[in-house]
């Protein structure tokens, strides 16, 4: 299910501002990872990186295209991230990533970059994760800076946290 499809050969803008990939491997199949990801926002997701004022407690995606992906502070302020564009489990997740060039909360999908999260079998026990930064140039004159924010090397912060937190799932030291 999707609600905007992205097109399979990027015009020249899009390609101005190449996307940033970044993946790690873990040992869960692919509808694990899915799940773990999808489930458990909170244990993957820098802390550094949230648009709420105050101690965040909860991240959300509501699991159907067009719903929102947002987060929650202690004192119930919400702020949104984006929309969720593709749901696809146990493959695929694709979302708006509505924020400026001040990493600030915008309101328009028109000038929001997508982040796209793919699950890729890699054997029977083990999966890729990819995370995509895609459409950059949506971000306008803050479109290069945030490429080069958000380059660097493999599996960067949110994935490597992923890769933990798939650790301790398997652990038991989170609830599945």
């Amino acid at each position: 299910m999707s609600i905007s499809p992205s097109p399979a050969v990027p015009d020249a803008e899009e390609a101005s501002v190449p996307p940033v990939r970044k993946q790690v491997s873990v040992p869960v199949p692919a509808e694990r990872a899915f799940e773990i990801f999808a489930g458990h926002p909170l244990g993957w997701w820098p802390s550094d990186h949230k648009l709420v004022p105050g101690q965040r407690v909860r991240i959300e995606f509501e699991k159907w295209p067009g719903g929102r992906w947002y987060e929650v502070d202690a004192d119930a302020v919400i702020a949104d991230w984006g929309r969720v564009l593709v749901w696809e489990p146990p493959v695929r997740i694709a979302l708006s990533w509505r924020i400026d060039g001040r990493w600030r909360p915008i309101d328009d999908d028109d000038k929001a970059s997508e982040i796209v999260v793919t699950f890729t079998p890699d054997g029977p026990d083990r999966s890729i994760v990819e995370l995509s930064h895609e459409k950059l140039h949506k971000h306008g004159e803050w479109a290069v800076s945030i490429r080069a924010a958000l380059d660097g090397p493999s599996p960067g912060d949110t994935l490597a946290k992923f890769a933990t937190l798939v650790d301790q799932v398997l652990a038991g030291a989170v609830a599945p």
